[in-house]
C-alpha cells in the first residue's frame, strides 16, 4: 500500500528530528523541510516522465531524418565517417 503525501512528510519531519538529536521547538522547521523535500520530487518525478516522453519519441523518429538532413522533402545524408587510427608511438 503506497503512503500518502502526508505520511510521507510526517516521516520525514520525524526523521529530521531525529537526525537533529531530539531537539524542541522546533517541529513547524522540520514539517517545513520535509514538506519542501517532497515538493522537490514531486517536481523532479513530473520532469522525469515529460523527459522520457520526449525521449521515447526521440527514439521512434524515423532514421533517414536522424541522420540526415530533411530540407523541401528531400533527405540528404549526413557527413560520411571516415575511420581513425591511433599510430603507435
Amino acid at each position: 500500500m503506497a503512503e500518502t503525501r502526508e505520511e510521507w512528510i510526517k516521516k520525514r519531519a520525524y526523521a529530521l528530528w531525529e537526525e537533529e538529536g531530539y531537539p524542541t521547538g522546533r517541529d513547524s522547521i522540520h514539517w517545513e523541510q520535509a514538506r519542501h523535500e517532497r515538493e522537490a520530487l514531486e517536481g523532479s518525478a513530473a520532469n522525469g516522465k515529460e523527459a522520457k516522453s520526449k525521449a521515447k519519441r526521440a527514439v521512434t523518429a524515423p532514421k533517414s531524418v536522424a541522420t540526415g538532413a530533411k530540407t523541401n522533402g528531400v533527405v540528404t545524408p549526413g557527413p560520411k565517417r571516415t575511420a581513425s587510427r591511433k599510430t603507435a608511438s
